[in-house]
């Protein structure tokens, strides 16, 4: 008798778990099929058209967000596109006119800002025609939707303390900079950064200083100058690698490889890497280019579901960026600008 009522329990508990058992496996199916996630997303990003208009398209900045940034967009369905002002800031803003006025409008514009003030009243204008505004690397004085990029001060802050490391305590503690010009924010701000850390360090100075207007050559001729009048200089500060390239040009002229040190900002390709193995560059703080357009597609994914309209708030997204010098490098530092485009080729 005891073992009949046992067996019956075993039974009736086998059952019982088993029942249990398929009734937890529906339920986690249920919840499973009822995830609303994927159907919202899709809602939300699918044919969405999205439109990077950079300072221009023909260097290593544009060539990685349009690739790694595009990249992303056609993954969840939306429309990529890109426009070129080659360096003209009233291409850019025809750009940008053009497509507030045409009928197929996108929904989110990426600008590389090419200036404090040129862009800031299409991008309102761009705002109030149902446009969401992404500035990208540049800020302006118009806080749009998001900027996503460097904190250009603490940028310059990294360059100048990156010199003064080097340059050590027994130097001439003279450095030169090279500015881009006095209009954008990146130049403007790195400036700044640059006037902090000798506040914050007595007895630097600035030996010399003068505008590259972003050419290589006018680069060379200023860093010539700067070197001729100052030969006990210790480091340059140059606000871009492109530029840095002319400078370090000019080091090399006046045979002063082994005593200046030069630190700049880059998008991190390889170029960057190469550039400082090679000892052209002492330290480039990167702007971490592959993370920054990570940020970027955050942004355009978080606004088209958010509910909000254009123009409700201003958001920014600033890349966590370092000082770089060849010690710090690793196969995986800097991107690789020949194997994206190859990428994109096949």
């Amino acid at each position: 008798m005891k073992t009949s009522i046992k067996a019956s329990l075993k039974t009736g508990l086998l059952a019982a778990a088993c029942t249990m058992a398929g009734t937890l496996a529906l339920t986690a199916q249920e919840a499973a099929f009822d995830n609303p996630g994927p159907e919202a997303y899709a809602n939300a990003l699918e044919g969405r058209r999205v439109v990077l208009i950079p300072m221009t398209m023909g260097f290593d900045l544009a060539q990685g967000w349009n690739y790694f940034i595009g990249e992303e967009v056609r993954q969840f369905g939306g429309i990529w596109e890109t426009r070129d002002p080659n360096w003209s800031v009233d291409a850019g803003a025809q750009a940008i006119t053009d497509l507030i006025a045409s009928a197929d409008k996108p929904d989110v514009i990426i600008v590389q800002s090419p200036d404090l003030n040129s862009y800031s009243r299409l991008y309102r204008r761009a705002q109030e025609a149902g446009i969401f505004v992404i500035q990208l690397d540049n800020p302006s004085n118009y806080a749009s939707d998001v900027f996503a990029g460097s904190n250009w001060q603490t940028l310059g802050e990294l360059e100048t303390q990156a010199v003064i490391d080097h340059c050590g305590e027994d130097s001439s503690k003279k450095i030169g900079v090279i500015q881009g010009d006095q209009v954008n924010s990146s130049s403007v701000d790195q400036w700044a950064g640059v006037q902090a850390v000798l506040e914050r360090n007595p007895g630097w100075t600035v030996a010399g200083t003068g505008d590259s207007n972003w050419d290589p050559t006018t680069a060379r001729n200023v860093a010539a100058t700067i070197l001729q009048q100052n030969p006990d200089i210790c480091g340059i500060v140059d606000f871009w690698d492109a530029t840095a390239q002319g400078t370090a040009a000019a080091v090399r002229d006046a045979g002063l490889q082994d005593q200046v040190f030069i630190a700049t900002t880059g998008s991190g390709e390889t170029i960057d890497c190469k550039l400082l193995e090679n000892g052209t560059f002492g330290a480039v703080v990167m702007s971490e280019l592959p993370r920054q357009s990570q940020d970027t597609v955050a942004a355009i994914k978080l606004l088209l579901q958010s509910g909000a309209a254009p123009g409700d708030a201003s958001m920014y997204l600033y890349t966590a960026e370092r000082a770089r010098t060849a010690a710090d490098l690793t196969p995986t530092t800097c991107w690789d600008q020949a194997a994206i485009e190859a990428r994109a080729a096949d």
